[in-house]
């Protein structure tokens, strides 16, 4: 994400359509969660990184003093997409590991032969901060070519004090927020995860807390269990953050009903989540996130996104883009995989990466919509239909990105 221009007007002239998710509240939900506004021969003017105001282009007033154009005739227009879920902070890659899982070698097989995870903090903690701050003005370039101007981060693949502390700082000064996963595994000089959360707690959380907005746990077999992750979530609470967790991505632990009981604003993956976690979860106020292209990269059940909707819980879709599980940053290919194997429609789609991922990140009343008073945050579809954003799969259908009232990005 980058500042606004002070000072500055950019008018986008001509959208053959401009899409943006109905209303003014959220999460989205039920029928709500489905409910897109359109309008045809649109105009969109931004000044100051706002958007000042939006109507048809039969209604454009006169305007006076500098305004710079952008003809956008013949492109559909939506929110600049906001991504509330990846690891874009680490050192080296997994190719090698991918080759390996090709052959047949699973997941937590990788884990716990020393691959995985513990194999991306060797290589993160030898690229030091400098090399994390450049991975992460990589990944974030990447991100904005696909549509994403809002993007969150966490840490996770440092696992002590210093490489930590340094990815939360490299991730919010390249324009990402920063989210603590400090226990998303035990690190290779510790054997125990209790001894670990130990110091996370005494050690990190109140230096973490200064430079994140939320913390993350991993609840999973072979890496923390529910009263591990509550005591970490706890204090992270009492420092100020908010509460997420990565649950149900192999087996049911109960991260759903933690989820529920410590207020937490999300639970994330949720492929393992049964008819009786959908229902906890639909009573709640805990957003599910749903991570389509992990679930694909590993060859993993997807999440019952139609029976959560259905249930009446709130979802939102996210990329979990990392180097193991889900190498992926687009957006868009995740609102592809969103219909064709969630079986959303494509306006719950949208709703999903666009107002709803902006709630989770506590941006809601500034992101996801393109409305008077919110940043000025656009994605200009080369296409006749706003819905070519999921129907033309992995194609290049994003020809310029809008952000905080400025052309950032052009095919």
């Amino acid at each position: 994400m980058t500042g606004a221009n002070e000072s500055s007007r950019l008018l986008v002239r001509g959208i053959a359509q401009l899409a943006s998710p109905a209303g003014t509240h959220a999460p989205l939900r039920e029928r709500s969660l489905g409910e897109v506004d359109v309008l045809e021969d649109a105009y969109v003017l931004c000044e100051d990184g706002l958007v000042a105001a939006v109507g048809p282009m039969r209604e454009l007033p006169k305007l006076d003093g500098d305004v710079e154009d952008l003809d956008a005739r013949g492109m559909c227009a939506i929110p600049g997409l906001v991504d509330c879920h990846t690891h874009a902070c680490f050192g080296g890659d997994r190719v090698e590991e991918f080759s390996l899982r090709a052959a047949g070698a699973g997941y937590e097989e990788l884990h716990a032969a020393g691959g995985g995870i513990l194999s991306t903090v060797r290589a993160t903690r030898e690229a030091g901060h400098e090399g994390l701050r450049e991975a992460v003005r990589r990944h974030r370039g990447w991100m904005l070519a696909a549509g994403t101007t809002t993007f969150e981060a966490k840490s996770g693949y440092g696992l002590d004090r210093e490489h930590e502390i340094a990815s939360l700082e490299a991730i919010r000064d390249e324009g990402g927020i920063a989210t603590f996963l400090g226990p998303h595994a035990v690190p290779p000089e510790l054997d125990d995860a209790d001894e670990y959360v130990d110091f996370l707690l005494a050690e990190v959380v109140p230096e973490a807390a200064r430079v994140a907005e939320a913390a993350d746990v991993f609840v999973e077999r072979g890496a923390f269990d529910v009263e591990q992750a509550r005591r970490y979530l706890w204090a992270c609470g009492e420092a100020g953050l908010v509460l997420r967790l990565h649950g149900d991505q192999f087996t049911e632990l109960g991260a759903v009903p933690l989820a529920v009981e410590i207020g937490a604003r999300s639970v994330d993956h949720l492929e393992a989540t049964g008819e009786a976690g959908i229902s906890i979860l639909a009573a709640s106020g805990v957003v599910g996130v749903l991570l389509p292209a992990s679930a694909l990269f590993l060859d993993r059940p997807m999440p019952q996104a139609r029976s959560m909707v259905e249930a009446g819980a709130a979802i939102a879709l996210a990329t979990d883009f990392n180097p193991g599980s889900s190498f992926c940053e687009s957006l868009p290919i995740v609102c592809s995989l969103a219909c064709t194997q969630l079986h959303l429609s494509p306006a719950e789609a949208l709703s999903a990466c666009t107002v709803n991922a902006a709630y989770v990140l506590g941006r809601a009343d500034r992101a996801g919509r393109v409305a008077p008073g919110y940043t000025a945050d656009l994605v200009l579809l080369d296409a006749p239909d706003w819905r070519y954003l999921p129907y033309h799969l992995a194609g290049p259908v994003v020809g310029a990105v809008v952000q905080g009232g400025r052309v950032a990005w052009r095919r």
